[in-house]
C-alpha cells in the first residue's frame, strides 16, 4: 500500500517559539479573556438548552452494547448537532460528549470501504479490529491491511468487524458509515452461507480485545465447516519478558527502520550519534499480555538498538510509563526524543495521548521534563506500513495450513 503523502510531525521545541512570535504575550491572553467574557455574555439559556440535549445524545451512544435503537440514536444525534450554530456547538460537554465529537476533521471517510457487503461466497477472511473513528488512520491503517490480504489472496472475500462499539457508533452518526461489530460480521458470514472462515485480528497482543473476540467467535463455529484464526501481529505471547519471536522481531526492525526515515536520518545509528531516542507508545494493559511490551524491549535491545525505548500510555508494565521513559532517555544521554505509536492505528492516543496539546500528553510531558532538546511526534500507526501488511498476509497462510 502506497504510504501517506506526509507524515505529521510535531516539534514541540519550534512550537513554542510560535508562541512566542505572536507578539507581546499580554495583550494576546488579555485580548482572549475579553472574548472569552464577552462569548459568556452573549450565551443564552436557549443556547445551552440546546447544546445540553447534543451532548446528552451523544452520550447515549457512547456505549459499548449495540441496540434497536441504536441507529435512530445515531441519526437524532447527527441532526441534533447540524441544527446548532457555531457558538452552540462550542458549548457541548457532558460525560464523553464534545465539540470534537462530530467538529474534530478526521479526514476523508468516503475513501473507506467498511466492507460489509454480502455476496461473500463460501470462503471469508474476517479481519477483525478494535476501530478507529480518525478516518485517515481507518483508510490508511485498518483498510490498508484489509486491502493486502484481498489482493493476496483474491479467491476468499474479506470483511470488516470493529470490537468497539463506542467507535462504531461514533463513525456511523458522524459520517453516516455503517461497520458490522463482530456478532453482526459474524451473522452476516452464516446468512451468506460462508463455509470456511478465517479471523484476523488486526490487535497487536493476545490480550484482553483478543480475548473477548475469541468469545464471540466460539458461540457461532458450530454454524461453518471450518473456522480457524491467524496470529495478532506480534504472534504468541510467551512466559515472561526474555521470550521473543519472528513475529517481534521483524515488527521492531520495520518500525525502527520506517521512524529513523521519517526522522530524516540515513539509520539508527546516525541518530544515536547526533544524540536521538526514538520511543514508541504502545496502548499498555493490565491483561497478563503485557509482557509483550518488555519483550518488545528486550527484542529492541537484543538488536542493539540502545536508543530505542518501549512505552505505554496507561503505564503497566511499570517500566514503561511516560516518567519511567523520560528517565530512561535521559539517563542514557539523549538530547533529543522522536516519539512514535507502537500501535496498528493512529487514532485517539497517538493524536491526543502522545501529540496532544495537553499538559498530559508525551509530547506535553517530555517537553515539560525540561531534560531534551527536542520533541517531535511522528503520527503514524503500523497498519500502513507495507512491510507490516505481509505479517498478516503471512498470519493469514499459516492458519489456511492447519
Amino acid at each position: 500500500m502506497k504510504k501517506r503523502a506526509a507524515v505529521l510531525l510535531l516539534a514541540t521545541m519550534v512550537g513554542t517559539s510560535c508562541v512566542t512570535g505572536c507578539g507581546n504575550g499580554e495583550e494576546a491572553a488579555g485580548s482572549g479573556q475579553v472574548e472569552t467574557q464577552k462569548t459568556a455574555e452573549t450565551v443564552t439559556d436557549a443556547d445551552r438548552k440546546a447544546a445540553d440535549k447534543v451532548a446528552a445524545l451523544i452520550d447515549a451512544i457512547y456505549v459499548q452494547e449495540r441496540t434497536d435503537e441504536t441507529d435512530r440514536q445515531c441519526a437524532d444525534a447527527k441532526d441534533a448537532w447540524d441544527a446548532l450554530t457555531d457558538a452552540q456547538k462550542e458549548l457541548v460537554e457532558g460525560e464523553n460528549a464534545d465539540p470534537d465529537y462530530f467538529g474534530r476533521d478526521t479526514g476523508d471517510a468516503s475513501k473507506d470501504d467498511a466492507r460489509n457487503q454480502d455476496e461473500i461466497g463460501e470462503n471469508e477472511i474476517l479481519v477483525v479490529s478494535f476501530g478507529t473513528s480518525f478516518n485517515d488512520s481507518r483508510v490508511a491503517d485498518v483498510k490498508g491491511i484489509e486491502d493486502a490480504l484481498q489482493e493476496a489472496y483474491p479467491d476468499w472475500s474479506v470483511r470488516r468487524a470493529f470490537t468497539a462499539q463506542v467507535i462504531i457508533n461514533h463513525v456511523q452518526a458522524r459520517d453516516g458509515e455503517c461497520i458490522d461489530n463482530m456478532d453482526q460480521a459474524m451473522e452476516r458470514a452464516a446468512a451468506n452461507g460462508v463455509k470456511n472462515l478465517i479471523v484476523q485480528p488486526t490487535h497487536l497482543m493476545q490480550g484482553a480485545e483478543y480475548d473477548e473476540m475469541m468469545e464471540t467467535v466460539e458461540t457461532y463455529t458450530d454454524q461453518f465447516e471450518t473456522v480457524k484464526i491467524a496470529e495478532p501481529l506480534l504472534g504468541e505471547v510467551g512466559t515472561d519478558a526474555t521470550v521473543i519471536n519472528n513475529d517481534k522481531k521483524a515488527v521492531a526492525e520495520i518500525l525502527t527502520r520506517e521512524a529513523v526515515a521519517c526522522a530524516g536520518y540515513e539509520s539508527l545509528e546516525a541518530a544515536k550519534e547526533d544524540g536521538a531516542a526514538f520511543v514508541f507508545m504502545g496502548h499498555g494493559t493490565s491483561h497478563t499480555a503485557k509482557v509483550s511490551y518488555s519483550q518488545m524491549q528486550t527484542q529492541m535491545n537484543e538488536l542493539g538498538y540502545d536508543n530505542v525505548f518501549i512505552g505505554t500510555v496507561e503505564g503497566e508494565p511499570e517500566e514503561t510509563s511516560c516518567e519511567a521513559i523520560i528517565e530512561a532517555a535521559s539517563q542514557a544521554g539523549y538530547t533529543k526524543v522522536i516519539l512514535r505509536p507502537l500501535m496498528v492505528v493512529a487514532g485517539d492516543h497517538a493524536n491526543n495521548d502522545m501529540a496532544g496539546e495537553d499538559e498530559d500528553s508525551w509530547v506535553s510531558m517530555f517537553t515539560a521534563s525540561g531534560k531534551f532538546e527536542s520533541v517531535d511526534a511522528q503520527i503514524a500507526g503500523l497498519g500502513e506500513i507495507s512491510a507490516i501488511q505481509q505479517i498478516y498476509v503471512a498470519h493469514v497462510a499459516d492458519a489456511m495450513k492447519r
